[in-house]
């Protein structure tokens, strides 16, 4: 073998040796982005499973102990249950589709209905909650975790991690791409022909 020859070959397999250092860079890089995800995914879907029901908040009526921007994990439990001191969630009395958290200054069980305070309120609620209202006791929070789920929930939010997976994917096939160039072959490594 020539030195010229020795020079080529020694150059192939720097190249090769390149393209597979590549592959392994994306490989990992495609398995962190899905990982990620996973984990930024997991506080907001796995709870339910487990009969919690998961929002986000977006007054300050419960600060300092509940600030705006955190997720609140909610338990359905019995309104006759509760007492004073915990932390409820409630449909608002003008639409359903407003959800309160506020702490059960008193439970009327014999009439159904709590009243409730805001800590950041100076007055307790002006109308008492009546159960039918009442969707669960707080079990859980994290503060900022609440702005993190309404930008991921967002339409914006869906298709960036639409693109993460996307972007996961791609770098899976690139990791893919030398091994199965060594697998199909190509002829023989030690130069002789069959």
């Amino acid at each position: 073998m020539t030195k010229r020859e020795r020079r080529r070959e020694g150059a192939s397999v720097s190249r090769k040796r390149q393209g597979e250092s590549f592959a392994a860079a994306a490989g990992v890089l495609g398995t962190v982005l899905l990982v990620a995800l996973l984990v930024l995914c997991l506080p907001l879907t796995v709870p339910r499973f487990f009969g919690y029901h998961i929002y986000s908040v977006v007054s300050g009526s419960m600060e300092p102990s509940i600030p705006t921007g955190s997720l609140v994990y909610i338990r359905t439990m019995e309104p006759e249950k509760m007492q004073e001191g915990d932390v409820i969630a409630f449909y608002g009395a003008r639409d359903r589709a407003s959800i309160i958290t506020h702490r059960v200054v008193e439970n009327r069980a014999v009439m159904g209905e709590f009243i409730t305070k805001g800590d950041a309120n100076q007055a307790e609620d002006m109308t008492p909650i009546p159960y039918e209202h009442y969707i669960g006791k707080v079990v859980q929070t994290i503060p900022g975790a609440g702005t993190a789920a309404e930008l991921l929930t967002s339409p914006k939010g869906k298709a960036a991690a639409g693109s993460v997976i996307l972007a996961a994917v791609l770098l899976q096939m690139l990791a893919s791409i030398p091994g199965r160039r060594q697998k199909g072959g190509g002829g023989s490594s030690d130069g002789c022909g069959t």
